[in-house]
């Protein structure tokens, strides 16, 4: 910028205030047009909607969320983005709460319970409307428990339980899907199969282990604990399980990835 020239003055953001004054009608309906409402009559609305594009109007989301004590926001904490299996997960959550006129927020806690916490206590300070969570393993503390509790915002989990937190969960049938997998396997003839699994301190791995003990009882063949490697669910844990399990000798085994 040369000396002589001078700062170009910033343009105004048109408020609702010069929409109701550029459309002649009030700032009550105005604020009818933007929240669909349907008492207002076409030609005011098409007044309103005319000034709203000339004025390239755009909502103060802050203050409306103030004022409905709700910002149209879920929270999403997952434990690991890089996992193929949360990509699609995550699409079908913001599918879903767009079409109700919601956007996500997403966090990746990496599986480590401190992170998880700065994550939840930064989605409860953007006053989210509600949160769903794939929780890692161990408790939170006991001040973030409060703070949740006084907040009062729904929570679902995704693909783990925690009951201490909530009992709203959506998950897959852990328990059935390791039990139906080693049977499969049974029966075509395969007599030592083992399993890797997830970390054993979190419930979709702690309902897995339990399938695939029982479905091992129910067909007859010795349970092994050589055979079961504890992973992360991350792609490099399963690969190195894999191994570990296929120097054992001739092995079977199954693995899921969230």
């Amino acid at each position: 910028m040369s000396r002589n020239s001078k700062p170009r003055k910033t343009r105004k953001a048109a408020s609702i205030a010069d929409v109701a004054r550029e459309s002649d009608v009030s700032i009550f309906t105005v604020s009818a047009v933007i929240n669909n409402k349907a008492h207002v009559g076409k030609a005011r609305r098409r007044r309103v909607e005319e000034a709203i594009r000339k004025l390239n109007y755009r909502p103060n989301l802050i203050a409306r969320s103030l004022i409905k004590q709700k910002t149209q926001t879920i929270g999403m904490i997952v434990t690991d983005i890089a996992n193929p299996f949360f990509p699609m997960v995550v699409r079908g959550a913001e599918d879903a709460a767009q079409k109700h006129g919601y956007n996500l927020l997403l966090c990746n806690s990496d599986d480590i319970l401190e992170k998880e916490e700065r994550e939840l206590e930064l989605l409860l300070s953007k006053r989210v409307d509600g949160i769903l969570l794939t929780k890692v393993a161990g408790d939170l503390r006991p001040s973030l428990r409060q703070m949740i509790k006084e907040v009062n915002i729904p929570f679902v989990l995704v693909m783990r339980t925690y009951p201490e937190l909530t009992k709203d969960a959506v998950v897959s049938d852990d328990y059935q899907g390791a039990y139906d997998a080693v049977r499969h396997l049974a029966r075509a003839g395969r007599r030592r199969i083992g399993l890797i699994s997830g970390p054993m301190k979190v419930s979709n791995a702690k309902e897995r282990w339990r399938g695939f003990r029982d479905a091992l009882e129910a067909e007859k063949l010795i349970y092994e604990p050589a055979l079961v490697v504890e992973g992360d669910y991350r792609i490099e844990s399963g690969f190195r399980a894999g191994q570990s399990l296929l120097f054992t000798g001739q092995t079977e085994f199954t693995w899921r990835t969230a």
